[in-house]
């Protein structure tokens, strides 16, 4: 991998990241930009303990631009776009429209391939294992930011999940804090590390499904499989078989095996509702260990934790959605019409 870091035309960095060692990446951002003003605020909800973004200067993001307005397709003669080469393996750049700034952390676009009308499953294991150097240099980088606690690497992929660029791309998003839904994570393991006397849960939890029914596919060094509490219709937990706190972590084994079980997982959700149906919404959800302290999660280190990828989507049959109303949005109480066991079933059916 080589890895060309540059500057847009407002001051943004932007990093090509290449396959080849030879590509050379000089070219230069001719839009007239100004340099970028956010107003990206953390407000803390006392009532919750949780905190909020507040970030109004997205109101004008950019909205489901035409195809040949993309501003995640490479730069084309006088079209230009926010990627200035013509062509490109993976590029990450900082978003424009960030929901975190400054002091607030910070935003950046991945995209993970130059072809506007691919999907990150019909990348080449190559392209694929690109993407999680990516991910794992990124994620280096960003850790060392003073700002910075946790790092999350994520793709939306679908206008259902409110995607409005339609070019196959995700973000890393660096939080200021532990967020609410690792910190959950981080008590439960305390607790049952207490109450077990040692026992790590991310441990008990893959071993328990490793010898259940829920398990999708499994290779040399990852596993997938649905939770058993799964929230959402079609759900898969994709972790490591070696323990490790985040991407840094995983060994070369893991690193090269990645991209052949990411990729068939991908493509079986997009085969979950048969033939003709449109491209399945989805989100990918990487779950890193936080880089800050932990002393409030009494009995925990950062290497109890589990690094792990969650994959999930919002449509629950052929032509309707899963909604997040009442009970999920007003009590966060989830209500899954699809039984975990049987949507292992079908994606184990829906195998190459």
């Amino acid at each position: 991998m080589k890895k060309t870091s540059t500057r847009l035309a407002d001051g943004r960095e932007l990093i090509y990241y290449d396959l080849r060692d030879d590509a050379v990446r000089d070219a230069v951002d001719r839009r007239p930009l100004e340099r970028t003003v956010t107003t990206s605020e953390i407000r803390h909800d006392v009532l919750l303990g949780d905190s909020v973004a507040v970030a109004s200067h997205r109101q004008g993001r950019t909205y489901h631009p035409p195809a040949d307005e993309c501003p995640l397709c490479p730069s084309q003669g006088e079209r230009l776009s926010e990627i200035p080469d013509s062509s490109y393996d993976v590029v990450v750049f900082e978003n424009r429209f960030p929901s975190l700034a400054g002091d607030s952390g910070r935003c950046e676009v991945v995209c993970f391939t130059s072809d506007h009308r691919a999907s990150f499953a019909d990348l080449s294991e190559e392209q694929a294992r690109l993407v999680l150097d990516a991910w794992t240099d990124r994620t280096s980088e960003l850790s060392h930011l003073p700002s910075v606690e946790q790092v999350f690497c994520f793709e939306n992929r679908g206008q259902e999940i409110g995607v409005t660029l339609g070019h196959p791309h995700g973000q890393i998003y660096a939080y200021p804090f532990t967020t609410p839904r690792t910190a959950l994570m981080l008590r439960s393991l305390a607790a049952h590390k207490d109450a077990t006397g040692g026992e790590n849960l991310f441990d008990a939890v893959l071993e328990r499904e490793l010898a259940g029914e829920r398990v999708v596919l499994e290779g040399e060094h990852w596993v997938a499989f649905v939770p058993y509490a799964a929230h959402w219709p079609y759900e898969v937990h994709l972790y490591p078989r070696r323990r490790v706190p985040d991407l840094l972590a995983l060994d070369e084994g893991a690193r090269s095996e990645f991209a052949q079980v990411y990729l068939e997982l991908l493509r079986r959700f997009d085969r979950i509702f048969g033939e003709g149906e449109p491209p399945t919404p989805y989100i990918a959800a990487w779950h890193q260990a936080p880089f800050g302290q932990l002393e409030e999660f009494e009995g925990v280190s950062r290497d109890d934790f589990a690094l792990h990828l969650e994959l999930f989507t919002i449509r629950r049959t052929s032509g309707k959605l899963k909604f997040l109303a009442g009970s999920e949005s007003g009590m966060s109480v989830f209500i899954n019409d699809v039984p975990p066991e049987r949507a292992a079933e079908r994606l184990r059916e829906v195998a190459s």
